[in-house]
């Protein structure tokens, strides 16, 4: 126990107040017990299996006081979801303030993310007569690691790759001190007895007084360096140094896919970026992530994104990151670690093996990383943040839902087979996990099951449901039935485009008692359509219960199923069959693809659409950009990273949005509701052959898919609906989502976006999760 003074009375007014959100783990009972103790109050707050209990006596004047302070000012890694308040009296003389032991059995309560170094703690390793000056591994209650170094509950040192570090009599002294910033930090370490950090250079530890002076001096003459950093090792080179950035893209086979960057501060970044307020603010954050930042001049490495209008910026996030970036005095390049296609490399010695043929040297240390964390990626749009991947500094902090699912079923949804997350559902919390991968790869669903069952440890879940997408094949879906054997689970299959649809409803906290049913513009790569054909550019409407499709865009062939997906060129060759039919090479001479659509390969494309030879419909949005880029000759053979064609498209239409028109969209009536974009490719191939500026033709395709997309709304009657949702991952498009939410919002329509968890599929195991609770609550009503 711990006392805040030694006088004894007995309290003239007090209160109980329950706390409940992430507040533990997090300072709250220090930061409890210092306001108490401040005000003169007695009493006691306690931890247990709901979250904080308080116990407050004195003048109510004061009680009153101090509970706007809790209220106002929590610690800044803490998140109320819940301040419940009651009298409460007691007769018992009590001794100050104490924070005593925790309540109710074990702490059921999650764990908040792992995140970046507090102001303090900057100052403490600045400072050259601390006794943390210049050390890569401090950190307090306000900051540090969390998920990234956790194996098991309860969340105490025990049951972290901390355990094998015993604390010193200094640490430990600062480890029981509820006034010390550090009181129960289970990370807490120093020089005498934490992490150690070195400096390996073809195998061999280099000797030296401080290995990051070291590192510096080896990146500064153009060497690629391994750094260990939070959530994994990630890939550091001079962003200025232009042949060593190729040199990079060679060695790890990443021709175009752009590069992260670091930067030691906002003002560094406001050098070769725009950065706003509210940018900064996300940079700056506990989270900070990698935010997509306008580019204003080229003095850094023309191949860190090559093609690009933004770069991808962070600010250090660990102290190590700080002291590094504290004496460069431009940026690094600072990528994942990894072998191209493989999840980041986490342990020491495969981080040798796998990747000694990319890097020069390593600078690690003896901290084992237990969880894999990618940075997560924010861009800044007109209609607000957008979230691409929810991961370090984001994730498992669970998202609110609304009350109605307060007694809902326990769900565990799976996600989907690309940018795969999964969610527990447990009433009105939602954990979505970090951002794991494609699973395709091998070591990637080693690791989404390895964090699974993870996460059902920390959560104590037992699901009462199992959710998962509707696609046979996946391997989240065919996993999540073994899992609904295991547990004896319910198992609901979820349509795809329906999920992200109920992804952006469950984040923005929507009772579908007060708004029913809303439509949905959702628009992506695929997704399992209820007829057996692939949907992707889809109008729907529908709440968390039910669906229905209104209308889609148009279904033209995938020749060659998944390489078409890799291929742009195919897209293109099906979008001018389907508009010009089999003589479409009639239509198209002249034109800079007309020669490569002479080749065999094309004639077998040609053979392959006629025949219905592997070439399943589809109305994928995501293609129909593929084709486009093609046309335009943007991204025409072949895509080196998922989204490459369509990111081109977008950057080319960019500087001619405000001043081009619009290519004409139709609506087809019958037999079914589907957007044709013959009027549109005729127009294409018109501007085409007029030698028209390829970035003017991307900015009229893009209006034009804008004003189509309002105008089939108006004529599905979304003005009688009041509430549209816009999802999926094309959506990701900054002109796109900024243009038809600004069309809308002009109609007066309340337009929902996607700023809690992702537009793209990383965001389908939330709106899973919804969907099969709400279902299994009605089946119950």
């Amino acid at each position: 126990m711990n006392s805040s003074d030694e006088k004894t009375r007995t309290a003239e007014a007090g209160t109980r107040i329950r706390v409940r959100g992430m507040v533990q783990g997090v300072g709250f009972r220090p930061h409890v017990w210092h306001v108490a103790t401040s005000l003169g109050l007695v009493g006691s707050v306690c931890n247990d299996g709901q979250g904080v209990l308080i116990e407050a006596f004195g003048v109510q004047e004061t009680i009153d006081q101090f509970v706007v302070r809790l209220r106002e000012n929590p610690p800044p890694l803490s998140r109320i979801d819940g301040f419940e308040m009651s009298e409460h009296s007691s007769s018992q003389e009590m001794v100050g303030f104490e924070i005593i032991d925790s309540q109710g059995g074990k702490i059921a309560t999650g764990i908040v993310p792992d995140a970046a170094t507090c102001r303090a703690c900057c100052a403490e390793i600045e400072n050259l007569s601390d006794r943390r000056a210049g050390y890569s591994f401090t950190n307090c209650t306000h900051c540090g690691p969390r998920l990234s170094i956790l194996k098991h509950i309860p969340y105490d040192r025990a049951s972290t790759s901390m355990s094998s570090f015993q604390m010193c009599e200094a640490c430990e002294t600062e480890y029981q001190n509820p006034a010390d910033r550090r009181f129960h930090a289970q990370p807490n370490a120093c020089p005498e007895c934490g992490p150690e950090l070195w400096l390996e250079i073809a195998g061999e530890t280099q000797k030296c007084d401080d290995p990051i002076d070291l590192a510096i001096s080896r990146l500064l003459a153009g060497d690629i360096l391994a750094i260990k950093g939070l959530g994994g090792f990630q890939i550091a080179v001079d962003a200025g140094n232009e042949a060593a950035v190729q040199r990079l893209r060679r060695r790890k086979r990443r021709p175009d896919k752009p590069l992260a960057l670091m930067a030691r501060d906002v003002d560094q970044i406001r050098v070769f970026c725009c950065v706003f307020d509210e940018e900064a603010r996300h940079l700056d954050s506990p989270a900070a992530p990698i935010l997509l930042l306008e580019r204003t001049n080229n003095e850094l490495a023309d191949s860190i994104a090559p093609g690009q209008d933004r770069l991808g910026v962070m600010l250090p996030n660990t102290p190590l990151h700080h002291l590094l970036m504290a004496k460069l005095e431009r940026p690094i390049v600072l990528t994942s670690g990894n072998v191209s296609g493989d999840p980041q490399e986490i342990d020491n010695q495969c981080a040798r093996q796998k990747l000694g043929s990319i890097v020069d040297g390593f600078l690690m240390h003896d901290r084992d990383i237990v969880n894999r964390l990618d940075d997560s990626v924010v861009r800044i749009d007109k209609s607000g943040p957008a979230i691409l991947r929810r991961a370090r500094g984001v994730a498992p902090a669970p998202i609110r839902l609304s009350s109605e699912f307060t007694n809902a079923p326990k769900v565990l949804a799976l996600g989907g087979e690309l940018k795969s997350t999964f969610c527990l559902l447990n009433g009105s919390d939602a954990i979505l996990s970090q951002h794991i991968g494609d699973l395709e790869n091998v070591a990637t669903f080693a690791d989404y099951k390895k964090m699974l069952r993870l996460f059902l440890d920390l959560y104590q879940f037992e699901p009462d449901i199992i959710a998962i997408d509707k696609h046979p094949q996946y391997l989240s879906s065919v996993y999540g039935k073994k899992l609904a054997a295991e547990f004896g689970a319910k198992l609901i299959e979820v349509q795809h485009h329906h999920a992200h649809l109920a992804a952006c409803l469950a984040e923005h906290q929507v009772d579908l008692k007060t708004i029913g049913s809303v439509f949905g513009v959702i628009l992506d790569g695929l997704g399992w359509g209820d007829d057996g054909t692939v949907w992707g550019g889809e109008f729907l409407k529908g709440n968390l219960s039910t669906y229905e499709r209104l209308a889609h865009f148009e279904q033209i062939p995938l020749p060659g199923a998944a390489a078409a997906f890799r291929e742009p060129w195919r897209n293109l060759i099906a979008h001018l069959h389907t508009v010009l039919g089999e003589n479409y090479r009639d239509h198209i001479g002249g034109l800079q693809f007309t020669a490569a659509f002479e080749s065999t390969k094309a004639a077998t494309v040609d053979k392959m659409i006629m025949q219905k030879i592997n070439s399943p419909l589809s109305s994928s949005a995501g293609r129909l950009y593929d084709a486009v880029s093609a046309a335009l000759g943007l991204c025409f053979e072949k895509q080196s990273f998922e989204g490459q064609a369509a990111i081109a498209l977008e950057v080319a239409a960019q500087p001619f949005v405000d001043c081009e028109t619009a290519y004409p969209i139709d609506i087809i009536q019958a037999p079914s509701r589907a957007i044709s974009f013959a009027q549109m490719w005729q127009a294409l191939l018109d501007d085409l052959q007029k030698d028209a500026e390829p970035g003017r033709i991307a900015a009229r395709f893009h209006n034009g898919l804008v004003q189509g997309i309002v105008r089939t709304l108006e004529t599905l009657g979304a003005a009688n609906a009041d509430t549209v949702v816009l999802s999926g991952g094309v959506f990701q498009n900054e002109i796109l989502r900024d243009g038809v939410h600004q069309k809308l919002e002009a109609k007066g329509l309340n337009v929902l976006n996607h700023h809690l968890v992702p537009s793209n599929d990383g965001g389908l195991a939330l709106g899973q999760a919804v969907i099969a609770a709400r279902q299994a609550m009605n089946y119950q009503n």
